[in-house]
């Protein structure tokens, strides 16, 4: 929704070349901002602490962080070596996550796929994920895009931003919302035998029936997807797939899936109407992407089956115009827009599982968005459950990567020993304002990942 390898460590030129750009502005990080080999140890004291699992904030303990991970949490830590932080009147949090990001997108997708150079797309995606982690989000789940090299360049320590969890190619059928050639009158490369941009570039692979739902699945795997990303129906944005629309046959679902399986990992799904979600229940999906017109009977196979409900609050409480939105895509964006609500309490009724995603698209001024989802969900969540969302829940969500989480040397979203050295600084508490979440230039006084200050203000 827009609101205005042949290895794991070693891409191919074509998944590279998205990133290739990205990884030219080393140069421009400022050396503060870049992770370092051996970081030093830190001490924060005097924080009130919410430790990402219970709904209130622990006093009297301190966090040692040494190596990059939590080290010790309690009482009077004596730490000689760390640099002591005096964080009285601040609330520690675990950094933030979000779990249906396209990190890549920082523009219009007719300019990812048909327009702008490579250069130029890694350049905008490199400093988008820099504002993204000086937004306070450490860890996020991409939901499709090219993302490989731009998680190379950053997991190397030469950029900086978020930890990703990529998905890869969309996996779309013909006609489906990955199907992204804008032109009516064009011939699939089914019949030409030539190649569409959008696979080229790393964003798409469309395939109809089970023989090429099995490739492009392990396609994606071979890049280095941690988890499958399937378009399962209708959407709003999408060139030739009107939003009732189901997507992909059982059987095409079900050998996506089975591929995902036996690598470890999950598929998450895009799917809108209840025809789909059923589909993908069905099949094996462990994470329904917004699912607003799923009906009861779907929640109640949702909740049995432990599949996480990953939509958005911001995006359906806009209005076309502020969403960006023009065209064919307004009238589907209004009838998303009228059943979000119902969706929304169905899943609380139900007590789902809920991610925290924001799936904000579209050039990159739109990515201060990302921090306004907290006070969308406000009308269904209180402050501790929506940081939990955004924290432990979310590290739930992105454990279902099995051995295909890149990122497993302990724990994210949460503030314990042995867990990632991901952790913010708030000046405030959002358990009682979730509100200062949305200003994260101000309220932010410290932003660390992996042991590195990104960011302080101290």
């Amino acid at each position: 929704m827009i609101i205005q390898s042949r290895g794991r460590n070693a891409p191919t030129r074509r998944s590279f070349l998205a990133g290739a750009g990205a990884a030219g502005l080393a140069a421009a990080i400022p050396a503060s901002l870049r992770a370092q080999v051996a970081p030093t140890p830190v001490l924060i004291r005097g924080a009130a602490i919410f430790d990402g699992r219970a709904p209130g904030l622990i006093a009297g303990s301190d966090v040692l962080i040494e190596n990059g991970m939590i080290s010790a949490v309690g009482p009077n830590l004596s730490a000689p070596e760390a640099k002591a932080i005096d964080a009285s009147g601040l609330t520690l949090t675990p950094g933030l996550t979000d779990a249906h990001t396209h990190i890549m997108w920082q523009d219009e997708i007719e300019e990812l796929i048909y327009g702008s150079p490579h250069e130029y797309t890694g350049a905008m995606a490199a400093e988008g994920a820099r504002r993204m982690l000086l937004r306070g989000f450490t860890t996020v789940r991409d939901a499709g895009g090219p993302a490989f090299g731009l998680k190379r360049a950053i997991d190397s320590g030469v950029l900086a931003g978020p930890r990703i969890l990529p998905s890869g190619f969309f996996i779309s059928q013909t006609s489906g919302h990955g199907d992204f050639e804008p032109r009516l009158n064009y011939l699939s490369p089914h019949f030409t035998g030539q190649l569409d941009p959008a696979y080229l570039r790393g964003w798409t692979i469309t395939a109809d029936g089970k023989a090429e739902a099995i490739k492009a699945a392990r396609e994606a795997l071979r890049y280095g997807a941690s988890q499958l990303k399937i378009m399962g129906s209708g959407s709003i944005t999408g060139a030739h797939d009107p939003l009732d629309v189901t997507e992909f046959t059982l059987e095409e679902l079900q050998a996506i899936v089975a591929e995902a399986q036996k690598w470890g990992t999950y598929a998450q799904i895009h799917a809108y109407s209840d025809a789909a979600v059923q589909n993908a229940l069905i099949a094996g999906v462990r994470s329904v992407e917004h699912g607003l017109f799923a009906s009861e009977a779907s929640m109640q196979m949702m909740k049995d089956k432990d599949v996480f409900f990953s939509t958005q609050y911001l995006t359906y409480a806009a209005s076309p115009e502020e969403a960006g939105l023009t065209g064919e895509a307004v009238p589907k964006f209004l009838q998303a827009k009228a059943g979000a609500t119902a969706g929304y309490e169905r899943a609380k009724a139900f007590g789902l599982k809920v991610a925290w995603g924001t799936d904000i698209l579209g050039t990159i001024d739109k990515g201060p968005f990302q921090s306004l989802e907290f006070v969308a969900r406000t009308a269904y969540y209180t402050p501790a459950e929506i940081l939990m969302q955004a924290t432990s829940g979310n590290a739930e969500l992105f454990a279902r990567s099995g051995p295909r989480h890149p990122y497993r040397a302990g724990p994210l979203g949460v503030i314990a020993p042995g867990a990632y050295g991901d952790l913010l600084l708030v000046d405030g508490n959002p358990l009682d304002d979730i509100a200062i979440l949305t200003t994260p230039e101000t309220s932010l006084a410290l932003i660390m990942k992996g042991g590195v200050v990104h960011k302080s203000l101290l």
